[in-house]
């Protein structure tokens, strides 16, 4: 993501993956390689510097749950982004099948069946 190289991110993609953004419940999930390039790019839209930092990975099995760090400017504003969300990430043979992004780590688990 840092380095803007989509075809890195939807080499970890499965062809039909759904990504649930935050903003799902007005947006809907995006789904396949063009649902993950559209988020990329609303992403952008709206925080052009965006960086992202890992800042912690649990393996629950054939889930993932990361806190992922995300600075940036707004487009129009320039005011400055800081936040850290959560994805929980489900995968098959290698290759993620759902992600779906979250404020807090207990509201990933919840989605996914499972408590902290």
């Amino acid at each position: 993501m840092n380095q803007r190289d989509a075809d890195a991110v939807l080499a970890l993609m499965d062809d039909d993956v759904e990504i649930v953004p935050r903003t799902a419940a007005i947006e809907g999930s995006l789904h396949g390689h063009e649902g993950v390039r559209q988020w990329w790019k609303n992403m952008l839209d709206v925080w052009p510097d965006l960086t992202v930092e890992v800042v912690e990975v649990r393996d629950l099995g054939d889930l993932t749950l990361a806190a992922v760090h995300l600075r940036g400017h707004g487009a129009g504003s320039d005011l400055p982004s800081d936040a850290t969300v959560w994805q929980v990430s489900r995968w098959r043979e290698g290759k993620c099948v759902w992600l779906a992004n979250f404020d807090t780590p207990g509201e990933a688990l919840k989605a996914v069946g499972l408590s902290e």
